[in-house]
């Protein structure tokens, strides 16, 4: 069984939307593109490295066709990229020039891909894939990459589709520009208790 692991870039408030530049995605007239960018630094890509291992990738279509049209040219600074398998959930494509894609439909394919084997499927962007993820329970892991700063408006991790679930921190570390690295691992369901002396 593979583990579909979601590593997502996100604000304090929960966004996800366009963290690498302006022309990233500015659906909604989102005006904050690049908000990532002033908190790289050795610290950060120090931690930030090992999340661009050569797993395989499992994407939305909107962020296949933003990696699509950048990863190609620029595979120097994410080793692999083009050579490990890309599965796009998608209804309007099925086919693309970029090396070793793979195209899959809905939620049965999904599964049937998580069913496939045991090698890792890394979820990048995707925040309606993600949200799809979460609704039927297939993220056994979170990798989060959280930026100290609010944004107010844009596409969010959790907008929809989460369901009561408990997670454990495997890992976690703070750069000196404070961008917390936090990974949570699926443990089980919700238990509920009083808080304080009985």
């Amino acid at each position: 069984m593979r583990k579909i692991i979601v590593n997502s870039m996100i604000s304090l408030d929960g966004v996800l939307q366009a963290p690498g530049g302006p022309d990233e995605d500015t659906s909604g007239g989102f005006m904050y593109g690049g908000w990532s960018a002033p908190f790289s630094d050795d610290s950060f890509n120090e931690h930030f490295a090992p999340l661009m291992g050569p797993t395989d990738l499992l994407l939305g279509r909107k962020t296949f066709d933003i990696f699509a049209g950048y990863w190609p040219q620029h595979a120097e600074f994410w080793p692999g990229v083009n050579e490990v398998t890309k599965y796009v959930v998608s209804t309007t494509e099925s086919s693309s020039d970029w090396s070793n894609s793979t195209f899959l439909t809905g939620l049965d394919d999904i599964r049937a891909l998580k069913a496939s084997g045991d090698a890792n499927l890394t979820v990048w962007g995707s925040g309606d894939l993600i949200q799809t993820l979460l609704e039927n329970d297939l993220v056994d892991e979170l990798a989060l990459v959280i930026y100290p700063v609010t944004l107010g408006s844009g596409k969010k991790l959790f907008e929809r589709g989460t369901i009561p679930a408990t997670f454990t921190v495997s890992d976690g570390a703070v750069t000196q520009g404070g961008v917390i690295f936090a990974r949570y691992t699926r443990a089980g369901d919700v238990v509920t208790g009083t808080v304080g002396p009985e």
